[in-house]
């Protein structure tokens, strides 16, 4: 090893002797000796920086194969295997431009000793500072040089988080953590070399800053790079880990990994399987009830249901019910459970298919993916254009739903799809509940909720105060009620607002933060929302009025105008209620007043609608399950 280092240090030092007899000083020689070392080693840089940019042009798909494959980590390092391939890249590339900087710091230190052995102290002061010495066995000025050498290791993270494309696309743990170590580690070291190799290092760092603008002017990393994809993906991906409750901690370890464990493996070990319902969450019960229930009563079949809750009511109602199966899936296992799936047919509420992290099965080709609404509004609006695409079989809340489906298939020339007019579960449960309640008392307050969506320009956000105090009077009582997500996105939000009306609130007003109950929802005479799916669950369950307040449109389709349909989110507005415009606001107490003053009538006309955009009033459940088992029969008959 010593002989290796002294022959680099003899070619070091060559160039050394020729930088010296240009400049006369060894201070400015080792300055010149750093900056010819980048001009020589240039096509190496040139090189690093294109593959680094190779890095970051592949993040966005990167990013969708843990979008897609989230938790199989077999297909996600396979993906990137593929994808490292194809564009060449080589993830040693960033170790080259190291190995090369150390070979030339210990060449470096064998000129600087060979020189203090030959008796050219003298000749290496440099601005009164003697480059031959060591800063822990001197001290003095020479404490300078680890300082200067830490700060230009700052400068240079600094600079390399913010304008290095890869990077600055490192997450802030890898960013701070390179820069720690970068500046404690030319800290501590400068304080045990010579001086000159402080002073080389502190060159070498501030020109690698310079380099690294260069090479960004040469070679600009937005010609090279899609950074609005690698912004979608980056959401995407945001969401997905959010759905798994986002990051763990290094050390954290999940409670029920051996429960989701034991219940994978009795999934598999189960032949035969019907009929699987999966469930994002416990809430998502009441979308299903009817169905399942149905379904037992009017078939021996046993109800295979996975949740990604481990809290989920099911465990309990399966006490009772022994042809329901429940498996708690949490996001990361139930990735892989979908595209091992094998079983005749799946129900699901939640849309887009194939487009995320959820996959049709590779086992069974003949799976037949159902959807089930979990709301009454559009399906083209307020979901991704192709969100439902890729299932087998929609049940059909209403009328309005089923045009826009058929429309779809016509228009984009898509394969068709079992459109069933099934209805919609939880009106029919809402509707039975609402009949069961005893009337309000005489003379009782007019109750009006305030309850909008969480999304963008939301009322709690825009104009809840405005609302607040139009509203507020004697014989009414105003409860705001946020949307579940707000309270989990923006509490501080929510706890600002709830402090600057807590001298108003009593029995006239209150905020209702709990959500374990609805009975506040459907005990109200009249809703105030924006463009929450509230507003037609609320109006078709109690035959109330509605007040639409104008806000950003709640929208994830902004190519809906291709199906020439006006989504029913637009046109129901004022037919089971009225809408206001933001600068309308003036007029929100006259429109709530006559509203509260004349149910009858809205009882009537909302009565109409929903007989006209609702399948099955009363039977949806029975629809459903009577496709469902007709369906198996079906492939019974055939197999």
């Amino acid at each position: 090893m010593q002989t290796v280092i002294g022959w680099i240090g003899s070619v070091l030092g060559v160039v050394m002797d020729w930088c010296y007899h240009l400049c006369g000083n060894y201070g400015w020689a080792i300055i010149l000796f750093t900056l010819l070392s980048k001009v020589i080693l240039s096509p190496l840089s040139v090189w690093v920086h294109l593959n680094g940019l190779k890095m970051v042009k592949m993040m966005p798909e990167i990013n969708m194969l843990h979008v897609n494959h989230y938790g199989d980590k077999d297909a996600i390092a396979e993906g990137q295997a593929a994808l490292y391939k194809r564009e060449k890249y080589n993830p040693l590339a960033g170790i080259i431009p190291v190995v090369v900087q150390l070979i030339i710091l210990l060449g470096l230190v064998d000129v600087i000793r060979r020189l203090l052995a030959g008796g050219s102290g003298q000749e290496l002061m440099f601005l009164g500072l003697n480059l031959g010495h060591v800063p822990s066995e001197q001290g003095g000025i020479t404490l300078l040089v680890p300082i200067m050498a830490a700060l230009s290791a700052l400068i240079m993270c600094v600079t390399q988080n913010i304008a290095q494309p890869l990077q600055s696309e490192q997450g802030k743990v890898n960013q701070w953590t390179t820069l720690i170590i970068s500046v404690g580690l030319s800290l501590y070291l400068g304080f045990f070399v010579p001086a000159g190799i402080g002073l080389y290092w502190i060159a070498s760092n501030l020109f690698s800053v310079a380099q690294m603008y260069l090479l960004n002017w040469l070679i600009p990393p937005e010609k090279h790079v899609d950074y609005e994809a690698l912004e979608k993906s980056r959401q995407a991906l945001k969401e997905i880990e959010a759905l798994d409750g986002g990051k763990k901690k290094l050390f954290d370890r999940d409670p029920n990994a051996k429960r989701e464990k034991a219940d994978y493996k009795r999934f598999f070990s189960v032949r035969n399987k019907h009929v699987v319902f999966y469930s994002e969450k416990s809430g998502f019960w009441k979308y299903y009830k009817d169905i399942v229930e149905e379904l037992l009563k009017r078939s021996n079949l046993r109800v295979h249901y996975i949740t990604n809750d481990p809290d989920d009511q099911i465990f309990e109602i399966a006490k009772r019910e022994p042809r329901i199966i429940p498996y708690y899936i949490g996001v990361k296992k139930l990735i892989t459970l979908m595209m091992k799936l094998d079983a005749d047919m799946i129900i699901m509420t939640t849309p887009d298919l194939e487009n995320f992290h959820l996959k049709r099965s590779y086992i069974r080709k003949d799976i037949e993916y159902i959807y089930t609404p979990h709301e009454c509004m559009s399906m083209h609006l307020g979901f991704r254009e192709d969100a439902f695409d890729h299932f087998d079989t929609l049940l059909i809340a209403g009328p309005p739903q089923m045009a826009e489906m058929k429309k779809r298939e016509e228009v984009f020339n898509l394969p068709k799809k079992n459109l069933v007019p099934c209805g919609y579960v939880l009106i029919d449960d809402l509707i039975a509940d609402q009949e069961k309640r005893p009337p309000k008392p005489e003379g009782d307050r007019k109750q009006i909720l305030i309850a909008p969506s969480w999304n963008e320009d939301n009322l709690l956000d825009c104009c809840v105060n405005e609302l607040i105090t139009s509203l507020m009077a004697p014989d009414r009582r105003i409860i705001v009620r946020p949307h579940p997500e707000y309270m989990k996105r923006y509490k501080p939000r929510m706890d600002a607002l709830m402090k600057q009306w807590e001298g108003k609130t009593g029995e006239g007003l209150m905020f209702e933060t709990d959500f374990s109950s609805n009975s506040t929802i459907y005990e109200s005479d009249l809703l105030v929302t924006d463009w929450s799916a509230i507003a037609n669950d609320y109006a078709y369950s109690t035959l109330r009025p509605v007040l639409c307040i104008n806000t950003k449109v709640k929208m994830q389709n902004y190519n809906w105008k291709k199906l020439g349909i006006t989504p029913i989110d637009f046109t129901q507005r004022d037919l089971i209620g009225k809408s206001l415009n933001k600068d309308q606001l003036d007029q929100v107490n006259d429109v709530a007043t006559e509203m509260l003053d004349h149910p009858e009538e809205w009882s009537e006309k909302i009565l109409e609608i929903r007989e006209k955009n609702l399948y099955n009033i009363g039977h949806c459940g029975q629809a459903a399950a009577e496709y469902i088992i007709s369906r198996l029969t079906e492939r019974q008959t055939k197999a």
